[in-house]
């Protein structure tokens, strides 16, 4: 066998781990403004694409045009590259085996500073700076460079370092702007366009956030979430989503929009931990038409944004959940996982609506609980925990939300799905988050959860039928002490605590290593591959 054949062979093998799924939504209603629309902004979503290829690796837009020139192209590995946005995987590492020469780990900076640069070097030249250069230093929309000549650090806002697709982007989303109809759309997709060519994204925040229940169009376009940087947790990657809004399902949500703050007030810690004034958060439930930026796998099923913390404190933030994703996930996933790994008489708790509904607690819960730290001169708990606020916060709003399930249900907020069916199918997704690989921030904050409530004994394992199981009288005060646990350790803003309490519970246990081989003996997936509809509706060439 040839060794373009061994690589063809083993790009499949990968490539089989992501099913297939059709990503469509009804746009019959849709006026032909908004469609024109839609397919300008696929076209913003192309450049956001490039940008986050930047961000992501100096050496990943080169590459991708060295795979798209190579005669004859291996579209497997084209593929392949688009869906991880590079050319590794969160799960086997690197994935490309040519061209010669790739490095074998993605930086842990990424892009946004020099990969020679070092954390004491980082911090020396930082404590120079002027208070104001400070803040951007460690905020989100400035990447750090490196003079060629005097080899000095500096700043560069991404509206410089980005300029040539900024400046594109910005033109089209003004042009869309004038397109919609609805008017607090139009605002948000103007002010964004600006927001682009001025690096200051406060005001179009907000204007996001305040985009009416009457739109048709969801878009999320600009600088988000952190998890690229891997050295810090501080510089924002650019991603792209473009939704249908589904108006029925987000009615029925509505009530959760303001139990946010009774969640708040009934956390298991004590009041000092606790915020009084937090906002109802809207929630709007969506089917996905296109994304694209940093969205490599785990492909997302529901965001709540903004995670600027000023932002929040001042406007809240608002919750969109994927709904066409989060069916494919549970279908293709999910379900398959539960029936290898679940005991069999628990297997009846199963369930797709407490699936979705956790999700949407999860994403609620981002903003329960301290974004400060605690004391005379508060700092964002993104700032003092560094590279392990990304695992620790997916762990608060996965065991927090888990926690606002059990609340809800006795209040009467909420009276399906029953809390056995939240405890069992939230076990089940843990192995789904875990196959992502403990080196990401998901299914990190995943395996700690799952040590530690099987520590408590909420969890436990049957050697014999190799299944795991619910152990109902157990798991509501593993659940709290971990959320107590979780949401002390962020107020108090403890690194090495943190980084400790990660140590204990962030590594595989013997028998969850064992469901995962048989998982992956079974040939279930680990994730989903999306394929755009919008491509053949609307006559959009989406290729690079």
């Amino acid at each position: 066998m040839s060794s373009g054949q061994t690589i063809t062979r083993d790009l499949n093998k990968i490539i089989a781990r992501y099913a297939p799924i059709s990503l469509r939504a009804d746009l019959s209603n849709f006026t032909k403004n908004e469609k024109v629309t839609i397919e300008k902004l696929v076209v913003v979503g192309k450049l956001i694409d490039r940008i986050y290829l930047r961000q992501k690796w100096k050496g990943n837009e080169s590459l991708l045009n060295q795979l798209l020139s190579t005669k004859p192209r291996d579209e497997n590995a084209i593929l392949l590259f688009n869906l991880m946005k590079g050319p590794w995987d969160k799960v086997d590492g690197l994935v490309l085996p040519y061209p010669p020469n790739l490095p074998e780990h993605k930086p842990l900076g990424g892009n946004f500073y020099p990969e020679d640069m070092t954390k004491e070097e980082f911090k020396s030249w930082s404590e120079k700076l002027s208070p104001e250069d400070q803040k951007y230093a460690s905020g989100f929309y400035h990447v750090i460079k490196r003079n060629e000549k005097t080899g000095e650090l500096y700043l560069n806002p991404y509206s410089d370092e980005y300029k040539d697709l900024l400046n594109d982007a910005s033109s089209i989303l003004k042009e869309c702007a004038r397109l919609v109809e609805n008017e607090s759309l139009s605002k948000f997709l103007k002010s964004r366009a600006e927001a682009f060519l001025s690096n200051n994204y406060f005001d179009s925040e907000i204007d996001w956030l305040n985009i009416n229940k009457e739109s048709r169009i969801e878009v999320t376009a600009g600088p988000y979430e952190v998890y690229t940087d891997e050295l810090f947790s501080a510089k924002s990657a650019f991603e792209f989503y473009v939704h249908a809004r589904d108006f029925p399902s987000s009615k029925l949500l509505e009530k959760f929009s303001g139990s946010l703050q009774d969640v708040e007030d009934h956390l298991p810690v004590p009041d000092e931990y606790k915020s009084k004034d937090l906002r109802a958060t809207p929630i709007v439930v969506v089917n996905q038409l296109y994304a694209s930026g940093d969205v490599a796998m785990p492909m997302t099923a529901a965001y709540n944004l903004p995670n600027d913390e000023e932002v929040m404190k001042r406007a809240g933030s608002k919750l969109v959940i994927i709904k066409n994703v989060q069916q494919g996930k549970y279908q293709k996933i999910l379900d398959p996982i539960a029936q290898l790994t679940i005991a069999h008489d628990q297997l009846q708790y199963l369930s797709f609506d407490a699936f979705f509904t956790h999700i949407l607690l999860h994403e609620v819960a981002h903003s329960n609980g301290p974004h400060y730290t605690i004391g005379p001169k508060p700092v964002t708990v993104r700032s003092r925990l560094q590279e392990y606020h990304s695992a620790i916060e997916e762990a608060k709003a996965d065991i927090t939300g888990l926690f606002a399930a059990a609340l809800l249900l006795k209040s009467g907020l909420l009276t399906e799905p029953s809390l056995e069916q939240f405890y069992v199918t939230y076990l089940s997704s843990a192995f789904r988050s875990i196959r992502f690989g403990i080196k990401e921030a998901h299914g990190l904050g995943q395996c700690i959860q799952l040590n530690y409530i099987m520590e408590e004994g909420g969890f436990e394992y049957d050697e014999k039928a190799k299944r795991f199981c619910v152990n109902f009288s157990k798991v509501p005060t593993a659940v709290s002490n971990l959320t107590r646990e979780i949401l002390i350790m962020q107020g108090d803003g403890d690194k090495a605590r943190v980084k400790q309490f990660i140590s204990k519970y962030g590594e595989l246990h013997e028998s969850v290593k064992d469901a995962l081989e048989r998982l992956e003996q079974a040939k279930i997936p680990i994730d989903l591959r999306p394929i755009y509809e919008i491509e053949k509706s609307l006559g959009i060439d989406l290729s690079y």
